[in-house]
């Protein structure tokens, strides 16, 4: 029981701390539609999932004792947030919401750039492979392991889909969509920002 709670704290902390999964959910809950935030939200979840799977299966003790991989993953990252950014940072003021937003584009490209965003996020990395390392027991049944894997996904999902309905209600949304651009520019700046510290900063494992 004191495992499970511990799970569940730290998988509440690390979902609603600041990051580029906030910022990507934000945005495309504004810039394009409740859907496309919720879908957002969801892609997080699945990259959740792909640290856990890859965690139990043995990989994430590899990617914590090589230095190599783990910048290489770190790197990865960096470079998809600068390239996120710089698309926000193009947009112009006299462009439209529906000629600018990259996924008007469908429900797949929501998908896609929250998985890869959080999938590429080596912070991620290190949450995930530590939580098993060092709070979940090696006797731990692999089918409880699994389960935890499925409460941390869980919690991102939900606290993301929350930020997604409270950033498309109608009137924040409204209010908002007026200085979009301002907002584009802003998430883009933020994208950018964790690249560049990303790609910076020596993060210990």
């Amino acid at each position: 029981m004191t495992e499970l709670l511990a799970v569940i704290t730290i998988s509440i902390l690390a979902a609603i701390s600041p990051g580029p999964d906030f910022a990507m959910v934000t945005r495309n809950s504004l810039l394009l539609s409740r859907r496309a935030g919720v879908l957002t939200a969801l892609g997080i979840g699945l990259g959740v999932l792909f640290h856990v799977t890859y965690t139990i299966l043995g990989v994430g003790m590899l990617i914590q004792q090589s230095l190599l991989l783990f910048n290489s993953i770190k790197l990865a990252g960096a470079a998809y947030l600068i390239y996120l950014g710089i698309k926000m940072l193009r947009t112009k003021p006299s462009d439209t919401v529906e000629t600018s937003s990259p996924a008007a584009a469908s429900d797949f490209s929501a998908l896609r750039v929250g998985f890869f965003t959080n999938a590429l996020n080596p912070k991620t990395t290190i949450f995930i492979v530590s939580l098993f390392m060092q709070v979940v027991q090696p006797m731990t049944p692999l089918s409880v392991q699994i389960g935890y894997g499925a409460i941390i996904s869980a919690a991102h999902i939900l606290w993301f889909s929350l930020v997604a309905l409270l950033f498309s209600s109608g009137s924040v949304r409204v209010r908002l969509l007026a200085v979009w651009h301002w907002i584009d520019w802003l998430f883009g700046g933020v994208l950018v920002g964790f690249g560049v510290l990303l790609a910076t900063t020596n993060m210990s494992r």
